[in-house]
């Protein structure tokens, strides 16, 4: 059974979206604070962590950052706040995935099993070793690897699958709707995901974030992968 940590300090959605999830086939931990979600992901580990971000003490950003730090989890904001800026930051901490309360269940449900298919797929060995090279940028799907100028990039792995969706397209445009799609596995869902995603990637494989060389906008109609 998959299981997920319900990281939320408000009883009442506490204990009925831990029920929700009970009913669509979960395990599901449930505490009310940052520090006590810490603790039992590091005692018990999940399969999938949902966050909100206003939490007494420690809030959902610094809390999804010090998960983060520990293991590769998928971790998905689940709050009120619906500003553009609070879903930024609350990705840019380090969240896969941002659901804006009230929670459709169904909905959410479809997304943490679109998590846990990607999360399997990046984990499946293959036998074959290639090498994606885009420059001094070096992309190892099978190995799960990517390197600049020979180095290693720390990546997670919602991150990675972006980067290997582009460079299975090298030097075509693919929108946002069809990253949604295809790393996501979302019909439909907020682009602006796809966009603090490639603004992470950036930060970790380019030089000059201003003038990226190998992750590049085009425009009006979405992202590229340059040779």
């Amino acid at each position: 059974m998959t299981a997920v940590l319900l990281i939320e300090d408000d009883d009442r959605i506490r204990l009925s979206l831990a029920m929700a999830l009970e009913d669509e086939g979960y395990q599901v931990y449930a505490v009310a604070s940052a520090e006590e979600g810490i603790a039992e992901q590091r005692r018990r580990p999940a399969d999938t962590v949902l966050v909100d971000l206003m939490l007494p003490g420690m809030d959902g950003y610094e809390c999804i950052r010090r998960l983060r730090r520990d293991d590769d989890v998928p971790i998905v904001v689940v709050s009120a706040r619906d500003d553009t800026h609070d879903i930024v930051a609350g990705l840019e901490a380090g969240a896969d995935d941002y659901v804006v309360k009230p929670v459709a269940v169904k909905e959410l449900a479809a997304r943490l099993r679109a998590l846990r298919r990607r999360a399997r797929t990046v984990a499946t060995p293959v036998p074959v070793t290639s090498v994606l090279t885009f420059g001094d940028l070096e992309i190892r799907p099978e190995a799960g690897e990517v390197r600049l100028d020979g180095e290693p990039v720390a990546v997670t792995r919602t991150e990675f699958r972006l980067l290997c969706e582009l460079a299975d397209h090298p030097g075509l445009v693919l929108s946002r709707q069809q990253l949604l799609q295809r790393v996501w596995g979302y019909e439909f869902g907020d682009e602006r995901v796809v966009d603090v995603h490639v603004g992470r990637l950036r930060q970790k494989i380019e030089s000059d974030t201003g003038k990226p060389r190998h992750l590049v906008t085009v425009r009006g109609l979405g992202y590229k992968l340059q040779l």
